[in-house]
């Protein structure tokens, strides 16, 4: 797999409210490991949106990630061309940055929102340009990645489309395993 779209919950969907949380340290950790997984097998891109949560994240991860792999690639695609911009200035400025980091950032769509059409029309745009996803969804606790999920899941009708799930359970064992590392330490 070269090309992986990665996406998930928003940060409000989980609960993580700043950069402190405990919950944002265990999802940084299971994002360094899945990434690393992949570029391991061959990742050469990794694309994403720019929502926070899980999407940032994995983009500040995959930043991280290039001092050991330099040719590792990021994209943020951006479902239409304000995006953001309805955010508080510190999100607003949090999005900037990480579009100055990554090596390609446009919209999907260039113009301002419309619709929902749009969105359907990113989803597209994401699965015909990607050759699988990492989702951060539970099938058990619903919300806004389950679009992309299902959007994903009709892909596989017609395509090899590899759909990672990352859920709530998966997340409690990478707590477990972080704890346990975290008390070797001491």
């Amino acid at each position: 797999m070269k090309r992986l779209w990665v996406s998930g919950y928003r940060s409000y969907e989980l609960g993580v409210f700043g950069e402190t949380d405990e919950k944002l340290k265990v999802i940084k950790y299971s994002l360094k490991k899945q990434l690393t997984q992949y570029l391991d097998d061959g990742l050469e891109w990794v694309i994403t949106g720019g929502q926070m949560g899980i999407e940032q994240w994995s983009l500040q991860v995959a930043i991280e990630l290039k001092t050991d792999y330099p040719d590792l690639k990021l994209a943020m695609m951006l479902p239409f061309n304000d995006f953001g911009q309805q955010w508080n200035e510190n999100n607003q400025a949090q999005l900037s940055q990480l579009k100055a980091r990554v090596d390609f950032c446009e919209p999907v769509i260039n113009a301002p929102y419309s619709g929902p059409q749009q969105l359907r029309q990113y989803q597209q745009f994401m699965l015909t340009h990607t050759d699988g996803q990492l989702l951060y969804y539970d099938r058990e606790s619903p919300g806004k990645p389950e679009y992309d999920y299902h959007a994903a899941r009709q892909y596989q009708d017609q395509q090899d489309y590899p759909i990672n799930l990352v859920d709530f359970f998966e997340l409690q064992d990478i707590a477990t395993e972080l704890a346990e590392l975290d008390q070797q330490e001491f």
